[in-house]
């Protein structure tokens, strides 16, 4: 019974620590935002510097941690990795290019809204298992949530519906979902800093591969947010969602990083003084409670998959 109980421990680490993750990711927007206001800048030198500002930090912790040992990647470790940083890549680039076609608004739904449901029904493909319940549940809600938070707030100005936006969106979707995925397979196996560098060193590569005109003179502040960028909700927030990883499912971690939109709009009311609309409100409550199911889901009796089998996942 005690291997249960640390079963169920370690699923409710794993969630807190994919939330905070988050939490960091709900500052992207923020300070991308500051960043076009000071500066002359893009999608892909913002997309660019993001991943590699944080390659500084991620290669020395990592060295330190496993020395040589860094190097020493499989063949098929090394092709989740490459895949990875591919998908890295194409989700920041076709994300931000979406919120110029579309707005903030109708990209943001499509994308995190989206992601979720890509996940869950790939995983049920590739798995031929049921989502719980309680994970059912919690996407509904989550997805409603962020729907309602996103469209109903006071600076909601949504810009027509341009097809190619919205396709942008939806293969962003489908790139941060393949990452997570991926990021499960790779989390079980490797040190998260070793991933990550490999990782984000491949999708800076390819980034960098698409330089020639791209945005390289930032003013001191816009450096700054820049190097916050790479090293906050980027090394850091990623470190945290792949040791999270270890130990809940694709599905339910994907509903988890739905916290990121309500981290995002609450700080726009904050720090720019856009208020929520009584409807808003209750998008974040059905987020939040969404989230509280999951995590008390990994509290609740677990489930005999077979004889003596335990299953504590969510998916």
């Amino acid at each position: 019974m005690q291997s249960i109980y640390a079963a169920r421990a370690e699923s409710r680490r794993g969630l807190i620590l994919i939330m905070l993750a988050a939490v960091l990711w709900g500052t992207v927007g923020i300070s991308t935002k500051t960043i076009y206001r000071v500066a002359a800048a893009d999608p892909l030198s913002i997309g660019f510097f993001r991943l590699a500002i944080s390659l500084p930090v991620l290669f020395p912790v990592c060295w330190a941690r496993q020395g040589k040992k860094m190097l020493q990647v499989s063949r098929g470790d090394l092709g989740l990795m490459t895949l990875i940083g591919l998908l890295t890549a194409l989700y920041q680039v076709c994300f931000f290019a979406a919120i110029a076609r579309t707005g903030v608004a109708v990209a943001t739904v499509v994308t995190l809204c989206t992601a979720p449901v890509m996940v869950a029904v790939i995983s049920v493909a590739a798995t031929r298992k049921r989502p719980s319940r309680p994970t059912l549940v919690a996407l509904v809600g989550a997805l409603s949530g962020t729907a309602v938070l996103v469209f109903f707030q006071d600076h909601s100005a949504l810009s027509g519906a341009d097809t190619g936006g919205i396709v942008l969106a939806l293969v962003s979707a489908l790139s941060y979902g393949l990452v997570t995925l991926a990021s499960q397979k790779l989390a079980a196996r490797c040190d998260p800093f070793q991933s990550l560098a490999i990782s984000f060193s491949i999708g800076a590569a390819v980034l960098f591969g698409f330089t020639q005109g791209m945005a390289a003179t930032y003013t001191p502040l816009a450096w700054m947010l820049l190097v916050y960028l790479g090293t906050i909700p980027t090394a850091l927030a990623y470190v945290l969602f792949f040791k999270g990883m270890r130990s809940t499912s694709a599905t339910a971690a994907s509903i988890s990083t739905l916290l990121e939109p309500l981290v995002a709009t609450s700080l726009a009311w904050i720090l720019f003084g856009e208020r929520f609309t009584p409807v808003g409100i209750l998008g974040i409550a059905l987020l939040g409670g969404s989230l509280l199911l999951l995590y008390l889901g990994a509290r609740a009796p677990v489930r005999k998959a077979g004889r003596g089998a335990v299953r504590t996942d969510f998916s």
